[in-house]
């Protein structure tokens, strides 16, 4: 889905942008260019940073075994 109408950025690219290690608005805002426009995009696309930071936070916790008898 494209968040930012103005410079066709997609909710996969800032996906994309928060694995090679961003994290923050200010820096998609730098490196993609999100939200320097009109600035509506500005609340879907920090739901998709936040989202997306959730899920990499839920996949790097170690969980212990649970073992069965």
């Amino acid at each position: 889905m494209i968040v930012c109408v103005c410079n066709n950025i997609s909710d996969r690219e800032i996906r994309q942008a928060v694995d090679m290690g961003l994290s923050t608005m200010a820096e998609l805002r730098r490196d993609l260019g999100v939200a320097t426009c009109c600035g509506k995009c500005a609340p879907c696309a920090k739901e998709v940073l936040t989202e997306h930071l959730a899920v990499q936070v839920n996949e790097t916790v170690l969980k212990r075994p649970v073992f069965t008898e």
